[in-house]
Parts: C-alpha cells; sequence; structure tokens
C-alpha cells in the first residue's frame, strides 16, 4: 500500500512550484504596474498645466461669446 504521506507531498510540491511561478508574475506585474500610476500620475500634472495656461491664455484674450 502506498504510504499516504508520500502520496501528499508529491501532490503539493508541483503546488508550491505553481504558487512559487504565480508570486513571482504577481511581483513583475505590481511593478509594472506602480510604474504606469507614476506616469499617469506625471501626465495628470502636465494636463493641469496645460488647461491652467490655456485658461490664462482666454483670460488675456477675454473673449466674447455669440
Amino acid at each position: 500500500m502506498v504510504d499516504v504521506e508520500t502520496l501528499v507531498l508529491e501532490h503539493l510540491r508541483p503546488l508550491g512550484s505553481a504558487v512559487d511561478d504565480l508570486r513571482a508574475d504577481m511581483r513583475e506585474v505590481k511593478s509594472r504596474l506602480g510604474r504606469l500610476e507614476a506616469q499617469s500620475a506625471g501626465l495628470m500634472g502636465r494636463l493641469d498645466r496645460v488647461t491652467d495656461r490655456i485658461e490664462r491664455i482666454e483670460r488675456r484674450l477675454d473673449p466674447i461669446e455669440a
């Protein structure tokens, strides 16, 4: 008869390896997401500055709406 403990360990080893692979993948995903968030924040800041500049230009031109 097969030793139950050995059988369980044989099935758990591949699962442990798969979990390690998933951890590595998650680290990469988190790293990439962090970079995307930083880039997004930078773009939002630039967009805010452009919006401010456009508003300043509009105030100087004092456009008359029809």
